[in-house]
């Protein structure tokens, strides 16, 4: 599994709220049907800090969301709520836990 995570500084705080609204509505229903896709996080840091976590099958995927991310960015005239590119790390998972189903 591969993960990109962009943090996005000097966000617009004033606009977060807008900013989540539309992730939910038009980003994620786009990012979760591209192939390979194993989740999404949007994380609220704080001081104009966002940043966010995808999880893709493969490589390839995690640069596929990248460019679909940027995209996105343009048609929803972001550039001045997100005025600096984000910083990107991507790279392959490996070592991670999640907790174990509990059966009742």
């Amino acid at each position: 599994m591969f993960a990109t995570i962009r943090r996005y500084e000097s966000v617009d705080q004033s606009r977060t709220a807008e900013l989540v609204k539309k992730v939910d509505e038009t980003l994620l229903p786009r990012l979760s049907k591209l192939p390979g896709f194993g989740g999404y996080h949007l994380i609220k840091a704080g001081d104009g800090v966002m940043s966010s976590i995808g999880f893709f099958d493969t490589s390839a995927q995690a640069d596929e969301s990248t460019k679909l991310v940027s995209s996105w960015v343009r048609e929803e005239k972001f550039e001045k709520l997100l005025p600096n590119a984000p910083k990107i790390t991507a790279g392959e998972i490996v070592a991670h836990k999640t907790p174990e189903l509990v059966q009742a």
